[in-house]
């Protein structure tokens, strides 16, 4: 069983991005070289979603992401299999870490909510699970 079959709704994390206050406006910054983050090796962003839409609905084997609410806000539903939680974003100052092995969908998004993805890994088909019964089952071994 690898380290990501092993991963629990708890595993994620919330945490604040680097925040720079001036006259002219306010700065965020990530910082993707401290120890218990990654440098990203891809990065993308969703918006115009309708408040209905669920986006997601899939898990990675081995890839991480961060994911920030640039604007607006939207909830990510965490499942590990057993558990599941739910996480709503809606600071820019705010990022929530996702390892591996953990089923993952966006909904209730507000009006021009912007979502920002920050991935450790560039995209590969062979990293999703993109149905939740053979996710279970992966995650069980």
């Amino acid at each position: 069983m690898t380290s990501a079959e092993k991963t629990k709704v708890i595993d994620a994390q919330l945490f604040s991005l680097a925040r720079y206050d001036t006259q002219v406006g306010t700065l965020v910054a990530y910082q993707g070289n401290q120890e218990e983050q990654f440098v990203p090796s891809r990065a993308y962003f969703l918006y115009d979603i309708p408040s209905e839409a669920e986006r997601g609905g899939h898990a990675h084997k081995q890839l991480e992401q961060i994911i920030v609410a640039l604007s607006g806000s939207f909830d990510v539903v965490l499942n590990d299999g057993q558990c599941q939680s739910i996480v709503t974003l809606n600071q820019p100052t705010i990022g929530l870490r996702l390892p591996p092995g953990l089923w993952r969908e966006l909904k209730e998004f507000s009006g021009g909510a912007i979502c920002l993805v920050l991935a450790s890994e560039v995209y590969d088909e062979d990293d999703y699970i993109r149905d939740y019964e053979h996710f279970k089952s992966w995650k069980n071994g």
